[in-house]
Formats: structure tokens, C-alpha cells, sequence
């Protein structure tokens, strides 16, 4: 326990933060210019520290696979970003924040991290404002807000449906300032493909330019990981189709423990897998089910007519609908935390009411909303006994301003008219829980080593809240790290410049020229994807929404062969000396094959369901999740021993001082 105990904050919760800062090491402003940082991923965790270290006065290195910041996956979060201002005065508080946090994540995240989250939280209200952040705004020109699931209040801060892309063009150009002033090098279209450690600490990595496929040193003091999670390890998810574990991966192999990586969030509010062809599925904003009903038909015979293209879905009255979270949650209906949307869907769906050709689909229809927002600006504007058409013509410019960009996405990939016809929807996988074991400095178990953002593990437990992302990753990068990280480095201020010619780093290089070597050397038969869709089949069927132990130890053999296979039969095209996409794949493929074998092991060994890790043996009459708090309450941080059958459990025991562990009910 003692690695887990060595930095725990002291005092009551509400001090525990200010308390901290107050007791740890500070580097003074003369002695940063002198001390280097690398930030791996320039997303909004990666690109909100990089612009706020660089601020400060260190010098600071970014890496990117992409060819710009703009393009990290932050840009595709839609819905908005929690924060407890009360702007709405409805009741929120930071304690609020905190205890719906703590709740949401089934009661599997530390009471300390998730209140400096809360508390926290206002001033990156704030901090973006000051960018220009172009916030959805109410007539009284106050910021708005909008409610979001497993809440009873409305603290999301959104623009539009777009609010990922504004705010990492926020901190894009606070880096950018940076970047002119010299403080920030930017290392674009480059991948860290291993750390470098140096008497055990973080001191440089390998990085590999993705245009000439040279392989580069490069030193700092600490190396900060902001590489985001790792949802792509079922092939088909809502990430973007370069969203990888590897730098996450690449540090765990050299001693940071990684974190309940069996906490994966399926996100309920996804356009429906259409076929085969399909190589990434596209996200719709949980933001929609503020105003969108969830329903399936009531009649298995409506829901085969509709499946068959016999019937449609408008033609369906009130009393032929089952809208199902309204019936089974009365008190958060729609607005039910994602597991709970998710797995609700399932089951309809696998007890016959899933409504498009796959059965794997449930509605999520405006029609409601368009007629109550027609008929509130009808009497807005004094309008004397409008038709319908004039009301749901009202109520449509209404749904449009809010959700605009949204329907058009979806119409532009489905070819359905969402404003005439209701959306379908299926879950997806979407952001992982789990990622690197950080400490309350989120310093990983490599000291001069920190992870940030989707990257670590720290905030959410077993289930992610709607909103709580964004709100993450700008606190990890604009108003946690860069405090705690000092305490770190102030042990640097006199090491000097890390040279790069030392053995750690020849040793670390050719290791990964090695490993490069051996999958264009391997001349096998079979692609990269064909690996990777495999894979993903056995995550999803077996370690997805649902998992039970026979499933799990199938999946566990299923992997490890698997490895085995495209170790031995996979092709990749080309040298490693030059811009080759499938290698950089490979290696990616390499990597969830190690990670997807450990996230079976974790979810076997968690005989417990909590947030999104639902194991079928441990569930109450109701279908709902039975945790197992006598046995469970801790965090499972693995160690890498050499392949991950043989991973070590290390267990940080979660204890609550402030709030009562109880079922978490939605009812």
C-alpha cells in the first residue's frame, strides 16, 4: 500500500486541495527556464498543459501523430462541459458535482480527485471564456446551460453541438501564443513509441516522424502522456480511427501500473452498426436526450413490421410506444447515466423490439420536443391560433438552433430526415474509465512520469458522467499539473540539459527499431485490419456491454492466439524507413493485442457489476448492477511482468469519508 499512500492529500475534503498546493515543491520562475518538459498528445488535456507549462516559464516539446493539434479527438466531442456555476439556480454546488461524480462512477473513484475536479471546475468556465470560447449564451446574455444524464441539475456549458472542437481551439491558441515566443517546439506527424528511463526516472522518448520514418531521442526532465484512451481495442468505436493505447502502453511495459482497464463506457446515443463495411461509428450528442424520447414499439409484431420497411415509426400512436427509461426511471426518465441508457437498450432490443434491418436499434424522437418548443414560441410571438404545420415549423427553428449541426450529421450518414422521422440509436463503445495509475499529482508509478486527461484513470470510476471529459482534461491540463508537477521537477533545477548519446537511450532505440523490423520482416498473409476486426469481435461479444466468466476466459485464450497469429502471418507493406501507415498500425494492433488480453483478465478477476463493467452473475431481479463493496472497493492497478497473463494486482483500497456508499438507484 505504501506507493498508494505516499502523496494522499491531508485534512477535510474541502482543504484537501488548497492544503496540498500549499505543502508541495515549487520551481521558481528563473530556474524553469532551464528545465524541459515533453507533452505526449496535443488534445485538450495535452494541449491545455503544454500552453500552461509553457506559460509558466518551462520549456516545453509537443508530440502529435496528427499533422496539427486541431485534428486531436477532442474535436468530436459534441454535448458540452460540466461545471458548477449555478448559473440556472437550481441548486448546484461544488459538493453537488462532486457527490453526482462520485455517484455516476458507481462509487469506484477517489473521493479526493473527483472533489479538486469539482472545485476546480468554474475557473475553466472562465479560462475559456477569456479565449473566446463562443458558449451557447441565454437572452440576459448569461452563458446557458443544459442538463445531462445522472443529474438533476442543468451545469453543462455547450456550443452548439461542436463544444470539443471550440475548446481545443481554445487551448490550440494559448499554445500558439506559446509557440511564437519560442516556449513550445512542436514535434507534428511524430509518434512516442517508447519512454527513456534514466536511474529509474522519465527522461526522453523515442519518437518515430511519421513522414520519413526516422527514429528520434528526445529528452526532457518529465514526460507528461496525454494520448488519450483506448476504446479502439474493439475495432468499432466511436474514436477516431487514430486513437491508440500505445504511448499509454509503451510506459506500462517499463513500470507504470495501468488501471481498471475493464472500465470501458458504451455510449447509448450512437448510430447503428450498418454492416461489415463499417471501420469506425459515429457518436450523436447525449445533449439529444434533453429533448429526445427514447421508445421502442410496445408490440414485437410493430417492431418486425418496421424491420421488414412494412411500417414506420410516425405511424406508431402514443399508446403502440414503449418509452422505456420514462417507465422504468421515473425520476431521471431520458436523462439516466449512460450504463443505465445503454444496457436498457440492449435489452429491449435482444427481447425483439430493436427497430432497423440488424434489430440493434431503438428510436430517440424530437417529435414531442419540435411541438412543446412550436407551441412556447407561438405565444412568444402573440401568434392567435397557429396551425400545427405553424407550430411545428417554430419548434423546428427551435431544435435547429440548439441541435443543428447534429441532425444534419446525422441525416448526411443515415439519409433520414430527423426532424420528420425519429433518430435511431444503438450504444457504442465510447471513452475508457481505466487508463495509467496516476497519484493525486497524477505522477504515474515512473517518477518524472505523468499522465493526463483520458490517459489516466483518476476521475471517473467505473462510469464517466455526460460532460465530465472535457471537464477532465482542461482541469488535468490548465489547473492540476501544473502545480503538482513542480513538486517533481524541483528536484531538477540543477540536473542540466539530458543528453541523448547515453546507453538508456541507444538501449531504448534500438528496441523499438527492432520491433519495426519484426512486422516488415514478418511477410505474412493477412493485414493489419484484418487482426484488428477479430479482435474487436472478441471484445465485443465477449468483453462488451454484458461479460460472464465463461465468455472472459474464452476471450483470455481467444487473444493470446491470436497474438500468436500476427506475430506470424501479418503483412506490411513497404520499409520502415519511410511514410508507411500500415506499419504505423502494426504497431498500434501490437499493443491492443497485449492491453485486450489484460482487459479480460481484469474484468474476470472484478466478480462484481459496477458502471460499465456488467458482469451477468452479479445482477439484482431488476436487471440492474449488484456491486460487491465488501470485496471490490478498490482500485485494480496491474503490473507489467512481462506478457499480461502474468500482470500483478496491486490494490489501492478507495475509502469514503464524506459520503455515504449506497445502491446507485435512478428510479
Amino acid at each position: 500500500m505504501g506507493i498508494f499512500e505516499s502523496n494522499a492529500p491531508k485534512g477535510p475534503l474541502a482543504e484537501k486541495w488548497v492544503n496540498h498546493k500549499n505543502d508541495i515543491n515549487l520551481v521558481n520562475p528563473a530556474n524553469k527556464r532551464n528545465i524541459d518538459v515533453i507533452v505526449v498528445g496535443t488534445g485538450l488535456a495535452g494541449g491545455s498543459a503544454a500552453a500552461t507549462l509553457a506559460e509558466l516559464g518551462y520549456n516545453v516539446k509537443t508530440f502529435c501523430y496528427q499533422d496539427s493539434p486541431r485534428r486531436a479527438h477532442s474535436i468530436a466531442a459534441q454535448g458540452g462541459i460540466n461545471a458548477a456555476k449555478n448559473y440556472q439556480g437550481d441548486g448546484d454546488s461544488v459538493y453537488r458535482l462532486f457527490y453526482d461524480t462520485i455517484k455516476g462512477g458507481d462509487y469506484r473513484s477517489r473521493e479526493s480527485n473527483v472533489y479538486r475536479l469539482a472545485e476546480v471546475s468554474g475557473n475553466i468556465i472562465d479560462q475559456c471564456v477569456a479565449q473566446g470560447v463562443p458558449f451557447a449564451r441565454e437572452y440576459g446574455g448569461l452563458l446557458d446551460n443544459r442538463s445531462f444524464g445522472g443529474v438533476l441539475v442543468s451545469r453543462t456549458f455547450y456550443a452548439k453541438g461542436q463544444t470539443g472542437q471550440q475548446l481545443l481551439l481554445g487551448a490550440y491558441s494559448a499554445m500558439n501564443r506559446q509557440i511564437n515566443r519560442g516556449k513550445i517546439q512542436t514535434f507534428n506527424r511524430h509518434e512516442m513509441l517508447d519512454v527513456v528511463k534514466i536511474n529509474g526516472k522519465a527522461r526522453g522518448i523515442i519518437a518515430r516522424d511519421l513522414v520519413t520514418g526516422k527514429l528520434e531521442r528526445h529528452s526532457a526532465h518529465a514526460v507528461v502522456i496525454a494520448s488519450g484512451g483506448y476504446g479502439n481495442v474493439f475495432f468499432l468505436s466511436t474514436n477516431a480511427m487514430g486513437s491508440n493505447v500505445t504511448a499509454s502502453w509503451k510506459i506500462h511495459k517499463k513500470g507504470a501500473y495501468f488501471a481498471n482497464p475493464c472500465f470501458t463506457q458504451i455510449h447509448p446515443t450512437c448510430i447503428p452498426v450498418s454492416g461489415d463495411h463499417q471501420s469506425k461509428l459515429t457518436l450523436m450528442s447525449e445533449s439529444l436526450r434533453n429533448d429526445g424520447r427514447i421508445w421502442v414499439p410496445k408490440k414485437k409484431e410493430d417492431a418486425e413490421a418496421i424491420r421488414a420497411g412494412k411500417k414506420k415509426p410516425t405511424e406508431l400512436s402514443e399508446e403502440e410506444r414503449d418509452y422505456y427509461l420514462e417507465r422504468r426511471y421515473p425520476a431521471f426518465g431520458n436523462l439516466v447515466p449512460r450504463d443505465v441508457a445503454s444496457r436498457a437498450a440492449k435489452e429491449r432490443c435482444d427481447a425483439g423490439f430493436g427497430v432497423n434491418k440488424t434489430g440493434e436499434a431503438v428510436y430517440l424522437d424530437f417529435s414531442s420536443a419540435i411541438m412543446r418548443y412550436g407551441k412556447e414560441e407561438a405565444t412568444t410571438r402573440k401568434l392567435d391560433n397557429p396551425s400545427d404545420n405553424d407550430i411545428k415549423k417554430l419548434g423546428k427553428e427551435v431544435v435547429e438552433a440548439k441541435y443543428g449541426n447534429l441532425f444534419q450529421m446525422y441525416e448526411k450518414i443515415v439519409d433520414q430526415n430527423p426532424y420528420e422521422t425519429p433518430m435511431m440509436i444503438y450504444p457504442a463503445v465510447h471513452y475508457t474509465m481505466g487508463g495509467v495509475w496516476v497519484d493525486y499529482n497524477l505522477q504515474t508509478t515512473i517518477p518524472g512520469c505523468f499522465a493526463i486527461g483520458e490517459a489516466n484513470f483518476s476521475d471517473h470510476g467505473a462510469n464517466r458522467l455526460g460532460a465530465s471529459a472535457l471537464m477532465q482534461g482542461l482541469a488535468d491540463g490548465y489547473f492540476v499539473l501544473p502545480y503538482t508537477i513542480g513538486n517533481t521537477l524541483s528536484e531538477d533545477i540543477r540536473t542540466g540539459a539530458i543528453p541523448t548519446d547515453t546507453p538508456e537511450f541507444e538501449a531504448a532505440e534500438n528496441e523499438v527499431r527492432a520491433q519495426l523490423e519484426k512486422l516488415i520482416n514478418t511477410k505474412g498473409t493477412k493485414s493489419v485490419d484484418h487482426f484488428h476486426k477479430i479482435l474487436g469481435k472478441i471484445m465485443w461479444n465477449k468483453v462488451g456491454m454484458a461479460r460472464n466468466a465463461t465468455g472472459l476466459k474464452e476471450a483470455i485464450s481467444e487473444i493470446q492466439a491470436l497474438r500468436e497469429e500476427f506475430w506470424k502471418d501479418v503483412r506490411v507493406p513497404g520499409t520502415a524507413n519511410e511514410m508507411n501507415a500500415e506499419l504505423e498500425k502494426a504497431g498500434r494492433v501490437a499493443d491492443f493485442l497485449e492491453l485486450g488480453e489484460l482487459f479480460a483478465k481484469d474484468a474476470l478477476h472484478r466478480e462484481e457489476s459496477c458502471g460499465g463493467h456488467f458482469r451477468e452473475e452479479h445482477q439484482t431481479e431488476e436487471g440492474e448492477a449488484l456491486r460487491d463493496d465488501e470485496n471490490f472497493m478498490y482500485v485494480a492497478a496491474w503490473e507489467y511482468t512481462g506478457k499480461p497473463a502474468d500482470a500483478i494486482l496491486h490494490k489501492e483500497e478507495l475509502d469514503y469519508e464524506d459520503i455515504e456508499v449506497k445502491t446507485r438507484s435512478y428510479k
